[in-house]
């Protein structure tokens, strides 16, 4: 078992020791594996001058978003939106003003943090505008991302399995966000939680219910009877 998320590493680090998984880490959406060490196997950074054209593009709208810079949380300005995004992300803030001066040659992944109805609105708009550039998905309702087109969850499971041995057709991907879709529809298997949105469930083999209503119990005896 394999975690991905879209949490950065230190975020991601006690969850996976919860967990007991001790293989490789996917995290920032995919754009960098690790192992648990904190040793980077696979880093998929988006250009610093592609960067800016999002964090401009967010800044000139008055909207929350951050950047990361060797495992910590860069932010212009001290938001309460970094603050609902920290405490979730388990993470400390960074303020440090300009983030173009910041961010480096790369970051692993941008975020927007806004009400659900902003980023629905926002969300069509920011892929016509950086397809073929970057990758954008809501991971969830009030996060959207950005990676570098290189970058997906898909992607990084795909190294994965070849680092593993893992045929793509023996892999199985369970997930709920539209970050998740690609990892889904690339998979031998793919598993997409009831009420994910439309392109998550469309990308999916099957789904299965919910936390606490026994879909973790579906997907453990389907495994077991493949």
């Amino acid at each position: 078992m394999i975690a991905c998320t879209g949490r950065p590493f230190p975020g991601a680090l006690p969850w996976v020791r919860r967990l007991g998984l001790d293989g490789p880490i996917i995290c920032y959406q995919g754009a960098q594996v690790r192992l648990p060490s904190g040793e980077v196997i696979l880093d998929h950074g988006i250009a610093h001058d592609l960067a800016m054209e999002v964090i401009r593009f967010a800044q000139e709208r008055d909207l929350h978003i951050q950047a990361y810079r060797d495992d910590q949380l860069l932010v212009a300005r001290d938001r309460p939106e970094a603050h609902q995004y920290a405490g979730h992300a388990g993470m400390e803030i960074h303020v440090v003003g300009d983030l173009d001066a910041a961010i480096g040659p790369t970051t692993p992944k941008l975020v927007i943090v806004a009400p659900s109805p902003t980023l629905e609105a926002l969300l069509p708009d920011m892929r016509r505008q950086w397809a073929g550039r970057l990758n954008v998905a809501t991971s969830m309702p009030t996060y959207l991302e950005f990676t570098s087109v290189e970058s997906d969850k898909a992607t990084a499971l795909q190294f994965v399995c070849a680092r593993l041995g893992v045929a793509q057709a023996e892999s199985v991907a369970v997930g709920d966000g539209r970050n998740d879709a690609s990892m889904i529809a690339w998979a031998g298997l793919g598993i997409a939680i009831e009420g994910s949105a439309p392109e998550v469930e469309a990308a999916a083999d099957r789904t299965i219910p919910g936390p606490g209503k026994g879909g973790i119990k579906q997907l453990a005896d389907l495994l077991v009877r493949s």
